[in-house]
């Protein structure tokens, strides 16, 4: 008897490990990061998610801290939405899950250097 029990313990365990697997897939989105994309991204039905899919990536492989004004122009392209002498912000779209949407704030030092970036959820 216990070890029936033990058994389908770890059979509904199984089940619902692959269930939260098969979700985490479905909302963890992935794009490689592309400057060119990012750039030239303009919000469709299609690809209103794209900068949110290329974030991770774009965090994983271009480590912002320290880059330049300039380098993140030449990276991310002129921020569009809003700009001022301390930050940048770039509009990232709608997220997959909800009506959730978002920006990358980037924040610069007074020698033009990043010293911090966040994604805003609003």
């Amino acid at each position: 008897m216990k070890k029936e029990i033990k058994y389908s313990l770890l059979v509904l365990g199984l089940i619902a490990l692959t269930f939260f697997v098969i979700y985490l897939r479905s909302h963890i989105t992935y794009e490689e990061f592309s400057s060119e994309k990012w750039k030239n991204w303009i919000e469709t039905e299609n690809t209103s998610s794209l900068r949110w899919d290329m974030m991770n990536s774009l965090r994983n492989k271009h480590e912002l801290k320290g880059k330049t004004k300039k380098e993140i122009i030449e990276l991310l392209g002129e921020p569009i939405e809003n700009k001022t002498k301390d930050n940048f912000r770039y509009y990232l779209g709608m997220a997959k899950h909800g009506i959730d949407t978002g920006s990358l704030i980037i924040q610069f030092d007074e020698n033009d250097f990043v010293v911090n970036y966040y994604v805003w959820h609003g």
